[in-house]
């Protein structure tokens, strides 16, 4: 199946960039200074949702756990001179100082942080960022993390939001048309042999050569020349479809009449929106020579056509199950774009800061579809370092915020409506993710549990199952 050439048609190619809700953290922390003083400074957070603990961690604690981590250097240290489990205390303070630094730590922090947050009955759901930490061996280690929690607010009134159902079934002319885009991928394009001229429905296959009109000229001693000439527009064995939906007025009317072996000479005017960049808002003058008519030839609808195209018995049986997937396509279409109205609705009911990590993290959930996207499309990775990713997150901001408006305000339905997943409903997802990854399912299982997987697929399921429960609840 050959494609109309750039030059004819007016078929713009749009990308969007999606990302499935996500809650997963990035953790990067940096420590090991040599005056004992760390200040890490991570992503930005919400200060309307931010708190703070201080915590401090008594001397003498500070050097019980600096005295067991350096027994098992001592114990474990290879150094030349010194039998195994006989290297001085002195030696390994020196020689594996940050090592040391670190594996303290390590031991205190994360533990004195949670029992800070227990007592306080807080609840981070961002990953803490340690502000300020002083850590000396002989002194008390004191820090403080900062973090994000979870918007405090009411969703009293949400089942009095109302959303119109759309009509979702499939009608005869939908199924046409769907059915004639399938036809058409299975056409083929074949020479007319007959002496005519070219018709409605032929394809012309055409040489050209086309001169941008410069948009500047400039007058001098040899006459008007353009300001800044451009090199002009080329073609080989170009098929163009006559009368075809995409292909521009211009094309139609200078080649419908014309025969094989005709030369023409057009102007066409492009739109300031035509998908080619270099010809939008331009005029071009092209030359053109027929060079053969073709005619687009179907296959039969019979039943060797049905079982090349999904396995099937009969063309009945193929129009059956087409008529099906067509119409699960539309029903599930019409029916997220009004659970999202309602969701819009619902988000523009309560008015509530949201945590700044997780706005961050559906901002890089959307970009990563996007440039794996942009890969499958063929773009080269020297050619992904040079975008603007400043202004790609920035673009994607207000969608990403939300998204996670939505998801807070659903979860908070949720909890009120007491929604649940089963266990037997996660491992049916779990089931199904197997089959159409190709994964198997107890290797799949045992990395999502490994890896908090488990947890966020439990959340979405519980999202949806609600989002679903309100929809059918709410619309009319």
């Amino acid at each position: 199946m050959t494609e109309e050439n750039e030059i004819a048609t007016n078929e713009t190619a749009e990308q969007q960039l999606d990302a499935a809700p996500t809650e997963q953290h990035d953790h990067n922390h940096e420590h090991g200074h040599e005056d004992g003083h760390d200040h890490q400074h991570g992503p930005s957070l919400n200060p309307a949702l931010t708190r703070e603990v201080e915590v401090e961690v008594p001397a003498d604690e500070v050097s019980k756990a600096y005295k067991t981590v350096i027994k098992r250097y001592q114990k474990q240290a290879r150094i030349p001179g010194f039998r195994a489990g006989k290297v001085p205390e002195s030696l390994v303070r020196s020689k594996f100082a940050k090592e040391l630094r670190q594996e303290v730590m390590e031991a205190l922090v994360s533990e004195r942080f949670r029992s800070a947050i227990v007592e306080r009955k807080l609840q981070p759901v961002s990953e803490p960022q340690l502000l300020d930490l002083q850590l000396m061996d002989g002194q008390p280690l004191r820090f403080k993390a900062a973090f994000e929690v979870l918007p405090e607010f009411d969703v009293t009134g949400y089942e009095t939001v109302r959303v119109e159902k759309p009509k979702v079934d499939l009608t005869e002319e939908e199924f046409e048309a769907e059915l004639g885009r399938l036809m058409d991928s299975q056409a083929t394009v074949e020479p007319v042999e007959e002496d005519r001229a070219l018709a409605e429905g032929d394809w012309a296959e055409i040489q050209f050569r086309g001169d941008i009109k410069p948009l500047v000229q400039t007058v001098t001693e040899e006459g008007v020349t353009a300001a800044t000439p451009t090199d002009p527009v080329t073609g080989e064995d170009v098929l163009i479809e006559i009368g075809g939906k995409n292909t521009l007025a211009a094309f139609n009317d200078a080649l419908r009449g014309t025969k094989v072996g005709q030369e023409l000479k057009f102007e066409v005017d492009y739109p300031a929106d035509f998908g080619e960049q270099r010809l939008s808002g331009q005029t071009v003058s092209y030359e053109v020579t027929v060079k053969a008519i073709k005619r687009k030839i179907y296959p039969e609808r019979d039943a060797e056509l049905a079982k090349q195209l999904g396995n099937n018995e009969s063309w009945e049986e193929f129009e059956t199950q087409l008529r099906e997937h067509v119409g699960k396509r539309k029903r599930d279409a019409l029916e997220s774009g009004a659970k999202n109205k309602m969701l819009d609705e619902l988000i523009g009911r309560y008015n509530f800061p949201v945590p700044e990590s997780f706005v961050q993290q559906r901002v890089d959930a959307r970009l990563e579809r996007g440039l794996r996207a942009l890969a499958q499309q063929g773009m080269k990775s020297e050619d992904m370092r040079k975008l603007d990713f400043g202004r790609l997150r920035a673009a994607q901001r207000d969608e990403a915020e939300r998204e996670v408006r939505a998801s807070l305000v659903v979860d908070r339905i949720a909890d009120v409506e007491k929604v649940d997943v089963s266990d037997g409903e996660l491992d049916n997802e779990v089931m199904m993710l197997s089959i159409q990854t190709r994964e198997p399912y107890e290797t799949l299982r045992e990395r999502l549990t490994q890896d908090g997987g488990m947890a966020r697929l439990r959340e979405e399921m519980r999202r949806e199952k609600t989002s679903t429960a309100l929809y059918e609840k709410l619309a009319s």
